[in-house]
């Protein structure tokens, strides 16, 4: 048997099970998508009908989409900076060399990317109650009125953002850290001895040298945060006013709310497609910059 040939029997397993479970699934969303497959067709097949790219057509022409759209993309825009500035604040103070105990608090960090959104979410629903949470307790203390975090439309999205951050910041920390540890210790000392200081150090060695895992940093977050649904859904169930609905918050009604499955399927390839250019903007900008 050739090298070849034995090469396919060992991918063999994995690409099975990847074509039945992610390849066959992603084909059959994009057929519903192209039907008005609903409550009615579930009911009977018969009832189901092509209809071509109406699903997707329709969406385009729908306020509520464009309204999901703009949610989504304010919170990108904001969380995204946000994560990444947190993440590589808390990785650059767990390379210090000052601090201690590191593995405590490596372990501390990363800790609520590996908790249940549930479970954290009941504590900051309690940290963001009007009347008795925390934050507003303190706003008290320094002569500032009370404010309805999760139920103004004016600040249900910031605090989902300040919620998804403290969830999420700590995966790309570890990367991060990782990316900090790889670092030539010869490139500080040089500088030291040159007379820079740590905030040039910081800027002509630190931020180069993570060109590269600043790019994938930053699309693997604005990759998760386009897929923004677990954060509204359990703090705010996409309101106040429908001010913290995603796209996928609005796939997610469209399937399983209104049983439309075609205009789910539609919204979702949809979502893929804005994922897609994203990134491949992201990519190009990176490969000009010199980082990929």
């Amino acid at each position: 048997m050739n090298r070849q040939r034995a090469a396919w029997w060992f991918l063999a397993p994995a690409l099975v099970v990847l074509g039945i479970f992610f390849l066959l699934p992603v084909v059959a969303a994009l057929g519903l998508s192209l039907t008005d497959y609903d409550l009615y067709a579930l009911a009977d097949i018969r009832h189901l009908r092509f209809v071509a790219l109406n699903n997707y057509w329709d969406l385009l022409h729908q306020h509520k989409f464009w309204s999901a759209l703009g949610h989504t993309f304010y919170f990108v825009l904001v969380g995204v900076p946000l994560s990444i500035m947190v993440s590589l604040g808390a990785a650059l103070l767990l390379n210090s060399p000052l601090v201690r105990f590191k593995t405590v608090f490596r372990t501390a960090l990363f800790a609520p990317v590996v908790t249940t959104v549930v479970a954290v979410a009941v504590v900051w629903r309690y940290i963001f109650n009007t009347k008795y949470g925390l934050l507003n307790y303190v706003l008290g203390e320094v002569g500032i009125h009370p404010i309805d975090w999760l139920g103004d439309p004016h600040w249900a999205m910031p605090s989902i953002i300040v919620f998804a951050v403290w969830k999420n910041f700590g995966y790309n920390m570890i990367i991060f850290l990782a990316g900090l540890q790889a670092i030539p210790k010869d490139l500080y000392e040089a500088a030291r001895i040159d007379g820079a200081s740590a905030l040039q150090q910081f800027r002509h060695i630190t931020l180069p040298m993570l060109g590269p895992t600043l790019l994938m940093v930053g699309i693997l977050t604005v990759s998760g945060y386009f897929q923004l649904f677990a954060e509204p859904y359990v703090m705010t169930e996409g309101g106040p006013l429908q001010s913290t609905t995603s796209v996928l918050y609005l796939m997610y009604d469209e399937g399983f709310k209104w049983w439309n499955f075609g205009a789910a399927s539609a919204v979702a390839f949809l979502l893929f497609v804005i994922m897609f250019v994203v990134t491949a903007v992201m990519l190009r900008l990176g490969r000009r910059g010199g980082v990929a």
